[in-house]
C-alpha cells in the first residue's frame, strides 16, 4: 500500500501570536477546539483516516499541553510501527537555535525523520480545520511521477490577493507562483478549474500549505540552510527545477489564523448543515477519550448549540453557541454567539467548603454573555454582562482580551460579581 511510504510531518506553528490568549500557556495546536477537541486532531485524524500512522509533530512554544494530549490520546498497538511523536525545538551539536521558520523546522528534525523507512513526506499544518482523503493526493503525485505536489483550493479574486497563487498548465503541473498578488495582476494568474468552480468565480488556486515532497528531493532541500519558510522561499525556488503538481481539493477547508476565524469556525459547527461535518462516519474526528457523564440541562431554551459532555446547566436561553466539556451556566443566564471552553476538572462541594469558593468555576447566575470566547477554567460571577461586538474597541486586562469585538475571557481568569464589559 502507498500510505505505508509516507512519514507525515505536522508542523505546529510558531508562538501562535495572532490566536493569543489562547497561546498564552499552550501551542496554537493544543488549542481547544468544538467544545471536545484540540487543533492538532484535526490533521492526525486525516492521517489515520488516510491510514498514515507515523506522524511527528513539530513544535516550540508551550509544549507541554501538547505532549500531554498526544501522550494520552493516541496509542496504537504494540506490535505496529504507529505513532505521533512530538518533536520540540532542540539544541544539538548542529543547532542550538530555534525553529527559525516552517522549513527549518523540518531541517532541523530532519535526523528524526530519516531514522525511518520512507518515501513521501506529506507535510501538514497544525493550525487548519478540513477533512481529506491523503491517499487520492499521495496516489496521484506517484502516478504523475512529480516530485512536490501541493494542494490548492480554487478561490475568488477578493480572498485570492491573501493567499499564495499558483499557476498550472493544463495537466495540473504548477508553472508560476505569486505570493499574495496585487488585484490587478490577477487577470493573468486564473488556472483550469471544474465547471463548478468557474460558475462560482473561484478561478485561483491558492496553497493550502499542504505539501508532498520525494525523500531525495526534501534531503536535497534541506541541505540548503539559508532557506527557512517553505511558502515563502522553499516552494517558489523549487517550482521552476522541479516538477511540481497542484492538487486541488473544492471541499471546506478554514486556516485558523487569528481570533476572528478561530470564533467562526467554531460557530460554524452550529449551522444546521455545517461546512465541517463532524459527523461523518468515515472522517471521524479523533480526541482524548475521557470518561464523562451525560450533559443535564434543565429549563433551558436551546437554539442552534453544540454541548459537549458532562456539563451541568440551568441557563435560560443558549442561541448559536459551543459549550464545552464540564461547563456550568447558572439559573437565568443567556448565551449568544459565544464558545465555552468548558473546564479541565469538577469543584466538590467539600472544595468549594473548604476553601471559601465564592465564585464557582463557569458562568453564574442571571449573566448575559455575547460574542465571548471562554478559555478553559473560567470563573464567570452572578450578573456578569459582556457585550462583545464591533462597538468595543481593541483592549487587554489582566482577565480579558478584546479583538474585532469578540471579548477572550483568558485561561482561568476570575470576573468578578456585577462586571460589565
Amino acid at each position: 500500500m502507498i500510505n505505508s511510504k509516507v512519514l507525515s510531518i505536522i508542523l505546529g506553528g510558531g508562538q501562535g501570536s495572532r490566536l493569543y490568549p489562547l497561546t498564552a500557556t499552550r501551542s496554537k495546536p493544543a488549542v481547544p477546539i468544538a467544545g471536545k477537541y484540540r487543533l492538532v486532531d484535526i490533521p492526525i485524524s486525516n492521517c489515520i483516516n488516510s491510514d498514515i500512522k507515523r506522524m511527528f509533530v513539530l513544535t516550540q512554544f508551550n509544549s507541554a499541553s501538547l505532549n500531554k494530549h498526544i501522550k494520552n490520546t493516541y496509542h496504537f498497538s504494540f506490535f505496529s510501527s504507529a505513532f505521533v511523536d512530538v518533536l520540540a525545538a532542540e539544541q544539538t551539536i548542529n543547532s542550538g537555535d530555534w525553529f527559525q521558520g516552517t522549513a527549518d523546522a523540518v531541517r532541523q528534525s530532519m535526523h528524526h525523520f530519516l531514522a525511518h523507512d520512507f518515501e513521501y513526506a506529506l507535510i501538514l499544518s497544525g493550525d487548519q480545520l478540513y477533512q481529506m482523503d491523503f491517499n487520492d493526493m499521495i496516489e496521484r503525485h506517484a502516478n504523475s511521477g512529480a516530485e512536490i505536489t501541493i494542494a490548492t483550493q480554487p478561490v475568488n479574486a477578493k480572498d485570492a490577493t491573501s493567499f499564495g497563487i499558483l499557476k498550472t498548465d493544463d495537466e495540473n503541473f504548477i508553472t508560476k507562483f505569486i505570493e499574495k498578488p496585487d488585484a490587478s495582476l490577477l487577470p493573468d494568474w486564473t488556472s483550469p478549474v471544474s465547471d463548478e468552480m468557474k460558475n462560482e468565480g473561484r478561478e485561483y488556486l491558492a496553497s493550502m500549505g499542504i505539501y508532498i515532497f520525494n525523500k531525495d528531493l526534501l534531503i536535497e532541500l534541506m541541505n540548503v540552510p539559508d532557506t527557512v519558510d517553505f511558502g515563502k522561499e522553499i516552494i517558489p525556488s523549487a517550482i521552476p527545477k522541479h516538477k511540481t503538481l497542484s492538487y486541488q481539493y473544492e471541499g471546506y477547508w478554514t486556516d485558523i489564523g487569528n481570533i476572528d476565524s478561530f470564533f467562526e469556525a467554531n460557530l460554524g459547527l452550529t449551522d444546521n448543515i455545517p461546512k465541517f461535518n463532524l459527523f461523518d462516519n468515515t472522517k471521524r474526528i479523533y480526541t482524548n477519550a475521557r470518561i464523562l457523564p451525560t450533559s443535564k440541562i434543565s429549563g433551558t431554551l436551546l437554539d442552534r448549540t453544540v454541548i459537549a459532555d458532562g456539563c451541568l446547566i440551568h441557563a435560560a436561553k443558549i442561541e448559536r453557541s459551543v459549550i464545552g466539556i464540564r461547563s456550568r451556566i447558572g439559573a437565568e443566564s443567556t448565551v449568544i454567539n459565544c464558545y465555552m471552553m468548558g473546564s479541565d476538572f469538577y469543584e466538590t462541594l467539600e472544595e468549594i467548603e473548604t476553601n471559601k469558593i465564592e465564585i464557582f468555576m463557569g458562568i453564574g447566575e442571571r449573566c448575559f454573555m455575547k460574542n465571548v470566547i471562554l478559555d478553559k477554567n473560567c470563573r464567570i460571577g452572578d450578573d456578569v454582562r459582556i457585550n462583545g461586538g464591533a462597538h468595543l474597541k481593541d483592549l487587554e486586562t489582566d482577565t480579558y482580551f478584546i479583538k474585532d469585538g469578540i471579548v477572550v475571557v483568558k485561561k482561568g481568569a476570575t470576573i468578578p460579581k456585577g462586571t460589565i464589559i
